[in-house]
């Protein structure tokens, strides 16, 4: 695709546009969260016990009087870094193995496949459950088992593109002069697989904030002090009666990043899909 003819494509593509800005601004909330938020996202006043939204709280207060606004805040430092941690190893593995089952083929390809479809038996969700609640809650446990178990899809989609790439004329002529296989994989197959590989990491993001924000909803993932945007909900789960606002702020901003990177992601596809 031309340069031209791609930023004519950019230019028209308002999805893009609209997930990119709302991404951003999410960047940077996290980025400069200690500039934005009002007051110390864990300090515990008792005389401020669920205050309703106001000048001096923006979001109001939980029920130990922390400032939601703030801890929102700081939770998008959380949310984004489990996303973007979670995401970049699944695709790490996920290309590594479509890559080498796509190429290799044969015997290879019959093990890695067969592997994938008998971990895509288990719903994801729930094999995550199973397996943390074996091991501590923690940011860094959650960051790893949402990528160790987010690589199948990869897997599959990389594998395609590299049997679609693999039988292209510059590919068989590379194999006749006699260039490894694994030069041939790095500097002809991979940079012709990696427009989907943009678009899927996108959109793995979005589904990593999620189930980070689910596993902290019920307590398996980061734990309090520490502010997540699913653990404030949790708060809010058991007073949402008379403090709407524990429940309604934190699920305003998982339901605006989720849309801004599903946004970008498919602005992303509309753009690099040659068919478009």
């Amino acid at each position: 695709m031309g340069r031209s003819r791609l930023l004519s494509k950019v230019n028209k593509n308002i999805l893009f546009y609209s997930g990119l800005i709302i991404v951003l601004i999410f960047v940077a909330l996290a980025i400069f969260a200690p500039y934005i938020s009002t007051h110390d996202p864990s300090f515990i006043n008792f005389d401020s016990v669920f205050l309703a939204p106001s000048a001096d709280h923006y979001f109001g207060t939980d029920d130990l009087g922390r400032d939601v606004f703030s801890r929102i805040v700081y939770g998008s430092r959380i949310s984004l870094f489990v996303g973007f941690v979670a995401v970049g190893i699944s695709i790490s593995i996920g290309l590594l193995l479509g890559l080498v089952a796509g190429y290799f083929g044969g015997f290879v390809d019959l093990i890695i496949m067969r592997f994938v479809d008998i971990m895509l038996c288990f719903p994801s969700f729930f094999l995550i459950l199973a397996v943390i609640a074996f091991l501590n809650p923690s940011i860094f446990n959650v960051m790893a088992i949402i990528g160790l178990t987010g690589w199948m899809g990869v897997t599959r989609l990389v594998r395609a593109e590299v049997l679609s790439v693999k039988t292209r004329d510059f590919i068989v002529s590379a194999k006749v002069q006699g260039i490894p296989s694994w030069l041939i994989l790095s500097k002809h197959i991979l940079p012709n697989v990696l427009t989907p590989i943009f678009v899927t990491a996108t959109l793995g993001v979005a589904g990593a904030i999620l189930t980070e924000s689910s596993l902290s909803f019920l307590g398996l993932g980061v734990q309090p002090p520490t502010p997540s945007w699913g653990n404030i909900l949790t708060a809010g789960k058991d007073n949402i009666m008379f403090a709407w606002w524990l429940s309604f702020f934190p699920g305003i901003a998982i339901f605006i990043t989720v849309l801004g990177y599903n946004l970008l992601g498919e602005g992303l596809r509309d753009i690099l899909d040659p068919k478009q």
